[in-house]
């Protein structure tokens, strides 16, 4: 294959897997790694593509975050199956992390018969947490119009003020290598903290985050246990061998 060809082959993978790996390319193209990475940086002085570890991701993807009303819209059945094995995970007497995001969201009509006390960044869990006669305390801080989550110094500050019993946050991506990721450093601050205050962490994420690498990273994937929906099978033998997987069904 020219080397015109395989650029043309990389960013065609690319654009069609959002996220590459290196030993992928290698395999497909038959090329050897070192003329494959040669090739991954002259495409990114190109300004195609961004080189991330072990691989390569679409420029500005790794930065770009949906908003609420994007993401609350999106694989909505796939979310609901997260979120209800996620709160059957929740006993009688538990104080509970809820991360901002929709699939926690989800999680609360689950959590109506149980006698819990829930701590959350999210502005938009509150109402509902409320309504389902939840006790919440709101993290406060500086809210991302965007998210809707709280983050920054007095949210990091607010949070070290409790413990809790289990955690349950969002991310952007989950990856074999490169762990649990969001494209907000504060933000991912916010949920490493959290993560880090519970006696037990879970990552609520469908499939479509699978081998997605966004910017800043929160944690290693062992850190926590990921709850999903439907994902190949080889990807979740890669994924038990460093954490433990839970696939929620319909």
């Amino acid at each position: 294959m020219l080397t015109n060809e395989r650029h043309e082959f990389i960013l065609n993978l690319l654009e069609q897997k959002q996220t590459i790996k290196i030993q992928d390319i290698v395999d497909l193209t038959e090329a050897s790694e070192s003329t494959i990475r040669r090739d991954l940086t002259v495409l990114e002085n190109r300004n195609q593509l961004e080189r991330v570890f072990g691989g390569a991701v679409l420029p500005g993807r790794n930065l770009s975050e949906p908003t609420i009303k994007d993401k609350s819209t999106r694989n909505l059945e796939e979310k609901d199956s997260i979120a209800k094995l996620a709160a059957s995970l929740v006993q009688d007497g538990d104080s509970v992390y809820l991360d901002a995001g929709t699939t926690t969201f989800q999680m609360i009509r689950y959590l109506r018969d149980k006698n819990i006390v829930a701590v959350t960044n999210g502005l938009t869990l509150v109402e509902e947490l409320n309504e389902h006669g939840i006790t919440v305390y709101l993290t406060g801080g500086l809210l991302k119009p965007r998210t809707g989550a709280f983050i920054g110094a007095q949210t990091i500050q607010s949070l070290k003020n409790y413990r809790f019993d289990v955690c349950f946050l969002g991310v952007n991506g989950f990856h074999p290598e490169m762990g649990y990721t969001t494209p907000d450093p504060e933000e991912a601050a916010v949920k490493r903290l959290a993560s880090s205050l519970a006696s037990e962490s879970y990552v609520l994420a469908d499939h479509s985050k699978a081998d997605k690498i966004s910017f800043a990273k929160i944690m290693e994937l062992g850190d926590a246990v990921l709850i999903t929906d439907s994902i190949s099978t080889e990807l979740r033998e890669t994924l038990e061998k460093k954490t433990t997987v839970k696939v929620g069904t319909r």
